[in-house]
């Protein structure tokens, strides 16, 4: 591993840290051997091929994670890609708990890395859900449909704001939850305002 390729920030980085060093290290040590360029980008290591980002490592307090930028577009042949939350379109991560389990999965690390490099060489991009393909829960048409007005102010709002209220209205199992949801937002449609406004 050449010196050259180190970025002095991810030393830093790797010298403060109390979890995960090892884990860390390991992954980074892995990344670097693919050929990436090591930078350090919202506060952690992040690697790119020509100035596109590729993987970053990342922790958490239950896993420390390989988080792949165009993950999605990965085949994941060993179904080890994570979605976060259902909000994350692009990302997908590889979760680790242990050193052990980074080095004894080394080589299919590498080779997702290399084939997200290829995802990159290709200019393949992931295809981001239109605004108006998140369906709008029917408790909110029930009441669009009765207050025209509440329609109307909704669709006045951003589409970030659009979604956060589809996707908050539409997480809960029941019904009876839904309408409560879409009830106690209801002045906060009316005033233009977003869901944590």
């Amino acid at each position: 591993m050449t010196n050259s390729k180190l970025n002095r920030k991810v030393d830093g980085f790797l010298k403060k840290t109390k979890t995960w060093k090892e884990e860390y290290e390991k992954l980074r040590e892995i990344v670097l051997d693919c050929e990436l360029t090591e930078d350090f980008k919202w506060m952690h290591p992040c690697y790119t091929f020509e100035d596109k980002n590729i993987v970053l490592i990342h922790g958490f307090k239950e896993y420390c994670a390989l988080l792949f930028h165009k993950g999605a577009l990965l085949k994941d042949e060993h179904g080890i890609l994570i979605q976060q939350t259902e909000n994350v379109q692009a990302a997908r991560q590889i979760r680790f708990t242990n050193v052990q389990k980074i080095v004894e999965m080394e080589n299919i690390l590498k080779a997702y890395i290399k084939e997200a490099i290829e995802v990159e060489k290709a200019g393949l991009e992931v295809e981001y859900k239109k605004h108006a393909e998140y369906i709008i829960p029917e408790e909110l048409q029930y009441k669009f449909d009765e207050m025209p007005a509440l329609k109307t102010a909704f669709e006045a709002l951003t589409p970030g704001r659009q979604r956060a209220y589809i996707l908050h209205f539409s997480k809960p199992k029941q019904s009876k939850t839904r309408v409560s949801r879409v009830e106690k937002c209801m002045e906060q449609i009316l005033d233009g305002k977003g869901l944590n406004e």
